[in-house]
């Protein structure tokens, strides 16, 4: 059954652009899930939980490593909006601090984050650390308290905190349990009343944040957006503004919940691009795609680099293996942009690359992605950390 939000063109006035953040297991992708089941974009047979969760290791671990964003349509029944058609993109992000350069980057392509904190818990170390990061992009901050049905939830007690923390009442924090459904399609009215529908014109000239990108074996390179203005549609010619490079476009389209091809995008909307292209290089993450034809003269602000924490050689069992391991790890970098990497040989094992990770955990997924993913035998060596001592004379 189709549904209003897959009709793209939207007026801006009517699109909410909004992530979720919050510390590692405080029901994210739970709450997302009951997003997808009130709005009706994923029927009950097909509902699992960690729907968004597209890989192995994320439902056998129960963590998100990847930000999934999905387009989905709400009318609200309450509020400033209530009766309208709302089209919502929601970005579901990772609440691992080894994963916080995908976080880094959803916000780029929202204008509302919902800080989701476990009324058991209370605010945590990372939820802080992303809140920061919203409030620094200038995000309408919507407090939301999760679990509330838990034997030990403390609910008034957790609100205060967050009052405090993001100078709001503590009337105003919603509260909700994700698991049961409770409380959440009063959320959605207020994320379509609270968050600020996206700013830019479809008359100006095309600009657009490429914002995530994953490699698909058969179509080659998809490349996720955030059109910013202008609009994007399929058999016109774009250019990739760092780069230079110039690619006509196959297919553009919206993710609801499955990717569906459109006519196209307007400003304010989210969905992906593909044309074709296999080399993993000429999509980088952060730059910014215009048409070729009257295109944008300014690119948009991008993201800064990730800084590695800890680096640990990979090397394959079978030094044949090497160029597929280097081919692996540059497709891996597409899809995991905090990934770096260089060549280097060791006396004991061979040719190998010395890569650089957010942390223990980034390494152990890196390393199991490329075990699943790429069908790799690799040895890695012992993890290792950088430090620059400066002493007190300041050498």
């Amino acid at each position: 059954m189709a549904h209003f939000a897959e009709t793209t063109f939207t007026d801006p006035a009517r699109i909410r652009n909004f992530c979720i953040i919050a510390h590692i297991d405080h029901g994210k992708s739970t709450l997302a899930d009951r997003m997808l089941q009130i709005t009706g974009v994923v029927n009950q047979r097909e509902m699992r939980d960690q729907y968004l969760d597209r890989m192995d290791i994320e439902r056998e671990r129960g963590i998100t490593i990847k930000a999934q964003n999905v387009r989905i349509p709400w009318v609200p029944k309450t509020g400033a909006c209530a009766g309208q058609e709302i089209v919502m993109h929601l970005i579901d992000t990772p609440g691992h601090v080894d994963f916080t350069y995908e976080v880094s980057r959803a916000l780029e392509a929202c204008e509302g984050a919902v800080l989701l904190v476990d009324a058991a818990q209370g605010i945590e170390a990372q939820t802080l650390a992303n809140l920061y990061m919203a409030i620094d992009k200038d995000l309408e901050i919507i407090p939301v308290l999760n679990k509330i049905d838990l034997p030990a939830a403390e609910p008034e007690r957790y609100a205060r905190e967050i009052a405090q923390i993001i100078g709001c009442d503590p009337s105003d924090v919603i509260q909700v349990s994700a698991k049961s459904g409770i409380g959440v399609e009063e959320l959605m009215d207020v994320i379509a009343e609270k968050v600020p529908a996206p700013t830019g014109s479809s008359s100006d000239p095309t600009r657009a944040l490429i914002f995530d990108s994953v490699y698909d074996i058969y179509r080659g390179v998809v490349t996720y957006i955030r059109v910013m203005d202008g609009e994007i549609r399929p058999r016109t010619k774009i250019r990739m503004m760092s780069t230079g490079a110039v690619h006509e476009l196959l297919e553009v389209g919206v993710i609801s919940p499955e990717p569906k091809p459109t006519d196209g995008l307007g400003a304010g909307e989210v969905g992906y691009l593909i044309t074709g292209v296999k080399d993993v290089r000429q999509s980088k993450v952060g730059d910014t795609v215009t048409t070729f034809k009257d295109g944008a003269e300014e690119p948009l602000a991008g993201y800064e680099e990730p800084k590695p924490m800890v680096y640990s050689g990979l090397y394959p069992i079978d030094a044949s293996d090497y160029p597929d391991l280097r081919d692996a790890l540059d497709k891996l970098q597409l899809n995991d942009a905090a990934l770096t990497y260089e060549p280097e040989t060791s006396v004991a094992l061979g040719f190998g690359f010395r890569c650089g990770f957010l942390g223990l955990l980034h390494m152990e997924i890196t390393r199991d992605r490329l075990q699943r993913e790429f069908g790799l035998d690799l040895i890695s060596t012992t993890p290792n950390v950088h430090y620059r001592v400066v002493t007190e004379d300041g050498t």
